[in-house]
């Protein structure tokens, strides 16, 4: 799977240490296990990213957010490129709003 963050979005980039990621230009290739959901992947780069709490992240295919329960081989089966890599955009919002309360 290759993951890249989106152009306009706020959140961090994938940390480069210690991490499952490689870099190549501005991606990252990961090695995703046949049976991982897209909730468990999501959580593998929450965390790669040290993400704050009051942040939420999404990552889509094909500009499509996939269901949370859908298997990572199942779309990579559906949706990888001629290349053979899986392309993965994330992107985050404020989980609360983009307001600061007093």
């Amino acid at each position: 799977v290759i993951v890249e963050k989106a152009e306009k979005s706020d959140i961090p980039n994938i940390d480069k240490k210690n991490t499952f990621f490689y870099s190549y230009n501005k991606f990252y290739r990961y090695l995703v296990p046949a049976d991982l959901t897209v909730g468990q992947f999501v959580y593998v780069i929450r965390k790669r990213i040290k993400l704050s709490a009051e942040k939420a992240i999404f990552i889509f295919v094909d500009n499509v957010l996939p269901a949370t329960g859908a298997i990572m081989s199942a779309i990579y089966d559906e949706k990888k490129d001629e290349d053979g890599f899986l392309y993965v955009t994330y992107s985050g919002e404020n989980t609360f709003g983009g307001q600061n309360l007093p």
